[in-house]
């Protein structure tokens, strides 16, 4: 884990030169999440505890603290509806953590707090639909197993206190809702400290007031926000402000970093305004335009999405465009289950790249074939989690980030870049999951609507299929532009038989090319394009839009080419029967297809003058023997017998 921090932190120094290889920052990025998150992972920890049976509405924590010392005094106000009918509502709070009383209107209530779970029973029951409120007062040490959720260490000697939810952390420092169930509509945090030190959180600055040697911080949301979103951080730190023009809103940009890191942070967070305005523009109006956006400098290596306000190690270009694009894909919309974390990581990795091309141009190829390259580099694997237990398994950077941006790249190939853009805009505003969770159903939902098609057979491939293709491409040339093309397809997993593709080809030669696309819709399938010239080579999908490996292309012999030749394919066949007429004068004739019992079971007039290409669908004939013959009158000008598959 030291090794791949370091190496972020020395990456970063040379930001202000065009990155190479956003890739390897993708895999950093992921890959330092991941570890850390692992490393602090309580190995048989569940998601959440907390009952369903209430929604909370609003959140008025007060914590008090002190940076040099691991220790947490708090009492949280929950404000929330009662779903169904009850006398008892749960929530989830590591058991090393005291609860010292819990008051409904200033009466204690009766708790039991065992197994990081506590239980909250009302003198009596609470009708559906009742708004209410209790008040929890608890303090204690915060575990250092578990998630670590909640960090006191040092920097350049001097205290910090940081927080860290993501995923199951939250309660291991506060009472909450633990799961991916439930949104606080809107958030108050007071944070008291020693007043030497500055505390930031979520949303917007209130106040900071000092009363003796203690300072009172108050930061207000007013925003729907996942419970391990909710954050806060004291130490030392160095503040300064910036903004960036978002339409008609100034929108302001808000920097805590630690004071020995401060040219560092003023040189390098300017860069993220430009990520801002793109994304505005691409993916609809900064999900939090009547608060802030802001980066908290932190030790922990990598990144972490709090709604407004992300912890940074430090301001790397790459790992400030992922996390900004979170604010859109992870915060505003939230992955409904950890199942579906690429909802989040696969989609800021993407964004990021995105960025990333718009600005550097140059390194696009090389960046989406080294990306192939790590998601390929093992023969299976899906974008789907299987075990949401599994730290190591949500954070995957192979999978839940690369392999999962990678699935948006390929959507952007079959439905074209237009559509998919607009159909990300219309997720971004589908009242069913904004502000809210979604699965990765709801995106699939807002794409098909967009693009009016069947994406169904895409994510069952993709996102919870395993592995990924490799192409075969069998060519040879007909004449001097036409060329015949046969797709053979292999899988690196049985969990998917067949991957179903647009694949793009380009023909070469010395002096010229041409991309064709060809729909392979099954293995061994044939096609016929017409690319102008005499070609020597193959490349397959030469831009890498789509996850493959180890593809070839092997040119065949028998280039066809001379007088009144002609060419019958494939044998045997399915669906479509091609034919090629190289150089051909017929200007009468007729296509007759012929059963094992001599019976004339097709024809189509044909006139051909030059070299010409005919499709004949031969779908509906049953399987057997037939005889294909070209006639002009009673002269068989060619005879040949396929089989019908």
């Amino acid at each position: 884990m030291r090794f791949i921090f370091i190496y972020i932190c020395l990456f970063s120094t040379a930001v202000a030169q065009i990155p190479n290889d956003y890739c390897k920052q993708v895999n950093n990025i992921a890959a330092v999440e991941r570890m850390n998150h692992e490393r602090l992972m309580l190995p048989a920890s569940g998601e959440t505890g907390a009952s369903n049976n209430f929604d909370i509405k609003y959140i008025k924590a007060e914590w008090q603290v002190d940076p040099s010392v691991r220790y947490i005094n708090g009492k949280v106000t929950l404000y929330f509806k009662i779903i169904t009918a009850t006398n008892t509502i749960s929530l989830d709070l590591m058991n090393d953590l005291v609860v010292d009383s819990i008051k409904q209107r200033n009466a204690t209530l009766v708790n039991q707090h065992t197994n990081n779970i506590i239980q909250i029973n009302f003198s009596n029951s609470i009708a559906a639909g009742t708004l209410d409120s209790i008040n929890i007062f608890y303090q204690g040490v915060p575990p250092t197993t578990g998630f670590g959720a909640f960090v006191q260490t040092t920097h350049a000697t001097t205290p910090v206190i940081w927080t860290l939810s993501e995923p199951y952390g939250s309660r291991d420092w506060w009472p909450c809702k633990n799961g991916l169930d439930d949104k606080a509509d809107s958030l108050d945090v007071f944070i008291t400290g020693p007043s030497q030190y500055t505390a930031a959180s979520n949303g917007l600055l209130q106040s900071e007031t000092i009363t003796g040697s203690q300072k009172i911080t108050h930061w207000k949301h007013r925003y729907p926000i996942a419970t391990y979103l909710v954050c806060f951080a004291i130490t030392n730190y160095a503040v300064f402000n910036n903004s960036v023009q978002l339409g008609a809103v100034s929108l302001p940009m808000q920097t805590f970093c630690y004071p020995e890191n401060l040219a560092l942070f003023m040189t390098n967070t300017p860069l993220v305004l430009n990520a801002m305005q793109l994304y505005n523009n691409t993916f609809g109006e900064y999900p939090f335009i009547k608060e802030k956006y802001g980066h908290v400098q932190f030790g922990w290596g990598g990144g972490q999405e709090h709604q407004t306000s992300t912890f940074i190690v430090t301001p790397n270009e790459g790992l400030m465009a992922h996390e900004l694009a979170h604010q859109w894909f992870g915060d505003k919309i939230t992955c409904g289950s950890w199942q579906d974390i690429w909802l989040n990581e696969g989609f800021a990795t993407h964004i990021a790249s995105m960025y990333y091309e718009r600005n550097y141009p140059a390194n696009i190829l090389i960046s989406r074939k080294n990306e192939i390259a790590n998601i390929t580099a093992l023969p299976g694997g899906s974008v789907w989690v299987d075990d949401t237990t599994n730290v190591n398994r949500i954070f995957d950077g192979r999978l839940s980030y690369s392999k999962g941006s990678h699935l948006l790249y390929m959507l952007r190939w079959i439905i074209g870049d237009s559509v998919f853009f607009k159909g990300l805009r219309q997720y971004q505003k589908d009242e069913k999951v904004i502000y809210s969770f979604a699965r990765t159903a709801d995106l699939q939902r807002n794409l098909e609507q967009v693009s009016g098609r069947d994406l169904n057979y895409f994510f069952k491939e993709w996102f919870y299929g395993q592995g990924y293709p490799s192409y075969n491409i069998v060519w040879n040339q007909l004449g001097s532009n036409y060329v015949r093309v046969k797709m053979n397809q292999v899988t690196s997993h049985p969990s998917v038989p067949f991957y179903e593709l647009p694949v793009a080809l380009e023909f070469k030669n010395a002096t010229m090319q041409k991309t064709v696309i060809l729909n392979n819709k099954f293995n061994g399938e044939y096609f016929f394009e017409n690319i102008g010239f005499i070609a020597d080579t193959v490349l397959v999908d030469p831009d890498y839009w789509l996850i493959t490996r180890n593809n070839t292309s092997v040119k065949e012999t028998d280039n066809i080419t001379g007088q009144n030749v002609i060419s019958i394919f494939p044998n045997p066949v399915q669906d479509q029967l091609y034919m090629y007429f190289a150089n051909f004068n017929l200007p009468a004739a007729s296509i007759n297809i012929y059963n094992a019992a001599g019976q004339l079971v097709y024809k189509k007039q044909l006139s051909v003058n030059g070299s010409e290409f005919l499709e004949v669908f031969v779908k509906n004939l049953s399987r057997g023997i037939y005889i294909v013959r070209i006639q002009s009158g009673t002269d068989i000008k060619y005879s040949r017998k396929i089989v019908k598959d």
